[in-house]
């Protein structure tokens, strides 16, 4: 790491894995340490290694499983994130934001006879928990982590989109289905990173791209298909420039199945030959994958514009912070958090908005000087809940800080044994996958699948022109279109049972696609493996042999340059 001097080596205490503390993150954590009565109570330096760290955090966010729940308010049936065989209550979003209940009442005192973590989850369970979290949307019942959006249907972390279907991390994009790390695009299909996508399908790390298909690190192509590591082109099949009469005899040959599947084959084969490098693009001393218009920031992945941070994920706009997880616009001074927008000096929370100096808390909305709290809003000088003046709170938090410092929970973040949610159900087992006995000797929460046999016909898919009245008579159309919709689909990889939506289908008919024979889950897992791990290898460059940072670890078979070296080329 430029510029940073290494203090000392730690070895992990979960994966005996060793990692480096640096002169750097000393002064952060320095800087960070909260003062209580003229005594700086320091952060020491963690326990965990920065893999293990953000294992623990992921371990807390559930972000694609919905279940059917009560809201315990009014009993109405509710869609949840919390499955209904947990102990927590679940009210739904309505009930949750009114003023019919605060969260005060649910107050404990601190027992300094028990651990803290025992009393904060006792807490958790006592205080009732909003069934999913969205803000500001329309239609979009079976979403989470969605934010002013519309007719968003099974869709995860998204601000000010619309017609989002089967995706997840997107902003200011319309009409995509199976989309995942999008920004300012329309109309796409099975695509990944990163942004101005338009008419889009299977394209992957490409932006400022239009009508094009079948794309791989590319920039503002227009009807391209089959392309890799192209810059300012059109009408080009595989990399080779066609006249635009002939690309356009070309697309109807494209379809002819043997034809698509064998240019598909060549598409393949091309991009094994050509180079890869770690994805930091408008970015200034950076270490990484992903970064967009960021700066000074080191161990970081998937962010936009941020700057003197470290072991930072999935992040925008986000300045002085370190080991935190999904963190949105204005965040500065938080540590080891796994939160949304708007917060300074946060430390070890979870999901929390527009709070200050807030420690140890859960679903903290427009707070400030709080600790070891759970779903409290505009409120100061809280513990657990129970409501302090400022010098009764200021008294009280240096004792209990004394107290976790000898019981050893003193800047460890949450054990994932009080996670809310099954390992099995988390982003957790996304990145950091885990077979059921390695989860059950690791200490997370782990619940099996509940199998459930059905006695259905199976409905098998027809052409897509079938449901096109267009193309068939509307009267057929609308027959097999009923069929469709209310059948029940097998997913030949899992064999799990899946339904179609009227929004998906016209969507596979308006751009011409199959019904797809996988489910949505199975098809998030393949976008899933066209990601790189979060993690850095020390390899060479295959052109310069310069000694680099790569996810791409030194036995995989890529080709893997230097961002010189791919500049050079590319450019």
């Amino acid at each position: 790491m430029q510029n940073e001097k290494i203090i000392v080596n730690k070895t992990c205490k979960n994966c005996e894995a060793s990692f480096e503390i640096t002169d750097k993150d000393l002064e952060f954590y320095e800087k960070i340490s909260p003062i209580f009565q003229d005594k700086k109570y320091f952060i020491p330096t963690p326990t965990f290694c920065p893999d293990c760290r953000q294992q623990r955090r992921l371990s807390f966010r559930n972000e694609r499983k919905l279940y059917k729940n009560k809201c315990r308010a009014s009993w109405k049936d509710v869609i949840s994130i919390y499955s209904p065989d947990k102990p927590y209550i679940v009210y739904d979003q309505k009930e949750w934001w009114s003023d019919k209940w605060d969260s005060i009442y649910y107050w404990i005192n601190f027992d300094f006879n028990r651990s803290f973590f025992e009393q904060f989850e006792e807490l958790m369970i006592k205080v009732p928990h909003s069934n999913l979290v969205l803000l500001g949307n329309e239609n979009s019942e079976y979403a989470n982590f969605v934010w002013n959006s519309k007719n968003i249907y099974m869709s995860n972390d998204l601000l000010w989109c619309e017609d989002i279907l089967f995706s997840d991390t997107m902003k200011y994009s319309n009409n995509c289905l199976d989309c995942s790390n999008l920004d300012n695009s329309w109309n796409c299909y099975e695509s990944i990173f990163w942004e101005n996508l338009i008419n889009c399908k299977f394209v992957n790390y490409s932006k400022k791209c239009y009508s094009s298909s079948y794309l791989f690190d590319c920039e503002n192509l227009n009807n391209c298909l089959f392309c890799v590591w192209l810059k300012d082109w059109s009408f080009k099949l595989l990399n080779k420039q066609y006249s635009k009469e002939d690309f356009e005899k070309i697309k109807v040959d494209l379809q002819r199945n043997e034809i698509y599947e064998e240019i598909k084959k060549q598409y393949f084969n091309l991009l094994s030959k050509y180079p890869r490098f770690i994805k930091n693009i408008w970015s200034e001393n950076c270490i990484w994958n992903n970064l967009l218009n960021s700066k000074n920031s080191f161990y970081c992945f998937d962010s936009i514009e941020i700057e003197n941070c470290k072991y930072c994920i999935t992040a925008h706009s986000m300045q002085n912070c370190m080991d935190t997880t999904i963190h949105n616009p204005d965040c500065n001074y938080s540590y080891e958090s796994v939160s949304w927008w708007k917060l300074t000096k946060s430390y070890f929370n979870v999901l929390c908005w527009n709070s200050s100096n807030i420690s140890y808390s859960s679903e903290i909305f427009d707070c400030k000087d709080c600790f070891w709290c759970v779903w409290i809003r505009n409120k100061s000088y809280c513990i657990l809940n129970k409501q302090y003046t400022k010098e009764e709170y200021e008294k009280l938090v240096p004792k209990i800080i004394e107290h976790m410092i000898e019981s050893w929970e003193w800047w460890e973040f949450f054990p994932s044994s009080i996670s809310p949610f099954w390992y099995n159900e988390t982003l957790a087992q996304e990145y950091f996958p885990l077979t059921k006995e390695e989860i059950i000797e690791k200490w997370f929460k782990y619940k099996d699948g509940e199998e459930k046999d059905f006695t259905w016909n199976v409905y098998e898919p027809l052409d897509i022109s079938e449901y096109n009245e267009n193309v068939v008579w509307k009267e057929k159309a609308n027959e097999n279109i009923h069929k469709l919709l209310n059948g029940i689909l097998l997913c030949k990889e899992s064999k799990r049972p899946f339904k179609i939506i009227k929004q998906e289908l016209d969507f596979y008919i308006k751009h011409n696609l199959p019904i797809p024979n996988l489910h949505s889950d199975i098809r998030h897992l393949n976008r899933m493996k066209l990601r790189n791990p979060r993690k850095l290898f020390d390899r060479k460059c295959d052109k310069c042999s310069k000694e680099i940072k790569s996810t791409y670890s030194q036995n995989r078979e890529e080709i893997v340059y230097c961002e010189e070296c791919y500049n050079n080329e590319i450019y």
